[in-house]
């Protein structure tokens, strides 16, 4: 069995939850989009693929996932889903 190579252009995230899991991020920018994958060990589980244009929302979307971290029962910062 190969493994596939490291992103190029991207980095790697090694989860806390389960060990051999890892977050690539991968940049293709003749393609305009980055690739999402989840690892668990040498095998691809799921991929998500988007586009240069949807990139500032994803991170829009983490910065206000991790701000939710802080105080999750506060009402005032209730955000709907999606």
């Amino acid at each position: 069995m190969s493994l596939a190579p490291l992103p190029r252009y991207g980095d790697v995230f090694t989860g806390r939850d389960a060990a051999g899991r890892t977050l690539r991020i991968a940049a293709h920018p003749e393609r305009g989009r980055v690739v999402l994958s989840i690892w668990q060990d040498a095998v691809c589980r799921a991929t998500v693929r988007v586009a240069r244009e949807d990139v500032p929302f994803l991170v829009e979307a983490l910065v206000a996932a991790v701000d939710d971290l802080e105080d999750p029962g506060d009402p005032a910062r209730a955000r709907p889903a999606g």
